[in-house]
């Protein structure tokens, strides 16, 4: 595995292959967190250390326990380790940053069940990718996840001060706006083949 690969599944994962603006997996916090940019921030940083550490501890649990008898059990044991993850976030984020724990409220607990993580982690299987592509596969995707919701978080955020009329105030153009950044990211699936 060369440089060029790691390159490649870095732009691919943050870029064509998005997991909310090309997948649509994780829209809830996508929507409900992109409100302000600091949180949006503090969200994706939170997503994408669950993602590289649930990916460094799923692809080895699936590869040397569950992989060939038991891959029927890889939802299952995916979430629960996804489960703990946040959990442990959690206690520290509730520990040592108290105002980024508040600030992310029902959002943070709430990343056990967003299925970009779950997505991602089932992804680097199903993709056969090996335990380092898996990892950058994860690292992009979290940053794929980061991209969106900071360039959305600054469309709603100009959303706020703009003159919008009434029956579109609230989540009709909020939704007209995740479309059209949805959209534009398909600009870049030339890219990487």
């Amino acid at each position: 595995m060369n440089n060029t690969t790691i390159a490649s599944i870095l732009l691919a994962s943050i870029l064509t292959n998005n997991m909310v603006l090309a997948k649509f997996l994780g829209i809830c916090p996508f929507l409900g967190v992109s409100k302000k940019t600091n949180t949006a921030f503090s969200m994706s940083v939170a997503v994408i250390l669950v993602m590289v550490i649930a990916t460094a501890v799923t692809h080895p649990l699936y590869t040397y326990v569950l992989y060939p008898k038991y891959t029927y059990l890889e939802t299952i044991v995916f979430i629960l380790v996804i489960a703990a993850i946040v959990q442990l976030l959690e206690i520290v984020l509730k520990k040592f940053l108290p105002p980024v724990y508040k600030s992310l409220g029902i959002y943070l607990p709430l990343i056990t069940t967003n299925c970009a993580v779950l997505g991602i982690t089932m992804l680097n299987i199903t993709d056969e990718l090996n335990f380092v592509q898996s990892l950058f596969n994860a690292l992009g995707a979290g940053l794929g996840f980061m991209l969106a919701m900071l360039l959305f978080s600054g469309v709603r955020e100009r959303l706020e001060t703009a003159n919008i009329p009434e029956f579109l105030k609230g989540l009709p153009s909020t939704l007209v706006a995740a479309a059209i950044v949805a959209l534009s990211f398909l600009g870049f699936a030339g890219i990487g083949g």
